[in-house]
């Protein structure tokens, strides 16, 4: 008998129909002899409803309220699913984030998994009932509520598959696995069977929406074999993100990825002096702005530029903190640039293959793409792009690394 954790998302939940067939999906699970735990998301929708509720009675939402309100979504669905498999003769018990013992940090929206204890899930597994549980919440230590960012059903999920030691989590979506890119630019994507955790984590991080970051990397800290699957279809394929075996070095690049959500944010004229970076990119930190890539011009007559990419969503704010440092150190001007985008190719075989960058660099060249920023890591190569040529160069790149599947 194997434990899984099953996790649905929103689409999965959307109406009571889309519950009621989750729920057979569930028994089906249980008739085949394993025990298994559901997570469930809010019905698709529900969160940015609820966002804008929040919005109509506050321009800038109190961070703990919000979290209390947003919280709310998931606890419809799991009650909804439960009375559902009760409705079928399965005894099935409905958990908030709180019951399970899910405990974050104190970073109200975007809180980060510190332990799971799972107490109570343990419990209703031993007196075979099917316990479900409310994704994206958890509680701090001083117990109020608090969510874990877009997403963060997935980290839930994982996270519980860890503490329970489950044999895998099976992550059911709307697309039936991970593909070599967005099917809906290039058609001829494939479904890759298996990646690895590092692929995995490397192409979320980098803007393939499949799985949230958090939730590979819960995976891979605790070794959780993770199936990403279609909740629309019954075929039992999907894609397995595990640990890196050698065939997987034979590929070279598994995937091409894309992210719209960036701003770059330029400081021209910067007196160039240690310490100087520093300070700016503490003072960003300090407001949880995360900071993706960075490029510093070299120095002429004690001068600087240096350029960095935060999501868009916090770029007027990220100005408006550099802005104030400008006048501190006596730079000259702060740049903003919205209209951009990250392209990315990843791939564990770029570790024992050459000639992956020129690749990329002469492709975007005959496309006549110019490339802004550059960034790498041992299995990945991003570029910054003007957001126009987006589509174009993620479809050259996938040709240029043969991705698709034969015509």
């Amino acid at each position: 008998m194997a434990l899984i954790v099953q996790k649905y998302g929103g689409t999965s939940v959307a109406s009571p129909e889309r519950i009621q067939a989750v729920a057979e999906r569930v028994i089906r699970t249980r008739k085949a002899g394993d025990q298994v735990v559901v997570v469930l998301s809010a019905m698709s929708g529900e969160t940015d409803r609820l966002l804008a509720l929040a919005h109509r009675v506050s321009p800038k939402p109190d961070e703990r309220e919000l979290d209390l309100l947003l919280s709310t979504g998931e606890r419809v669905t799991i009650a909804l699913l439960a009375m559902a498999l009760r409705e079928r003769g399965y005894a099935a018990r409905s958990f908030t984030g709180r019951q399970v013992g899910i405990v974050t940090d104190d970073v109200h929206t975007r809180a980060r998994i510190e332990r799971v204890a799972a107490d109570r899930v343990r419990d209703a597994l031993a007196e075979d009932v099917i316990p479900v549980v409310a994704g994206f919440q958890g509680i701090n230590e001083k117990s109020d509520v608090t969510t874990l960012g877009r997403g963060g059903s997935d980290t839930t999920a994982v996270a519980l598959a860890a503490a329970l030691k489950a044999d895998r989590c099976d992550i059911y979506t709307d697309v039936d696995g991970v593909y070599t890119t967005d099917p809906n630019i290039v058609p001829t994507a494939s479904r890759l069977d298996k990646i690895s955790y590092e692929e995995m984590l490397e192409m979320a991080s980098l803007g393939a929406k499949v799985l949230q970051t958090r939730s590979v990397e819960f995976a891979m800290k605790y070794l959780v074999p993770v199936r990403v699957l279609s909740s629309f279809t019954d075929a039992p394929t999907g894609t397995l993100v595990t640990k890196e075996d050698r065939d997987m070095e034979q590929v070279v690049v598994s995937g091409v990825t894309y992210d719209r959500n960036q701003a770059k944010i330029t400081l021209l004229g910067v007196p160039d002096r240690p310490g100087i970076a520093a300070r700016l990119f503490g003072g960003i930190a300090k407001e949880d702005i995360i900071v993706d890539m960075i490029i510093q011009n070299i120095s002429q007559e004690g001068l600087t530029d240096i350029s960095f990419t935060v999501p868009r969503a916090d770029a007027k704010k990220a100005v408006s903190l550099v802005s104030t440092l400008v006048r501190e150190i006596g730079a000259n001007d702060v740049q903003l640039t919205e209209d951009i985008a990250k392209v990315s190719i990843v791939g564990v075989g770029m570790r024992s293959h050459s000639g992956v960058a020129a690749t990329m660099f002469e492709t975007l060249a005959r496309e006549g793409i110019n490339i802004m920023m550059i960034s790498t890591s041992e299995i990945k190569i991003s570029c910054v792009v003007d957001a126009k040529y987006t589509e174009l160069a993620v479809r050259a790149l996938h040709e240029a690394f043969e991705l698709g599947t034969p015509a």
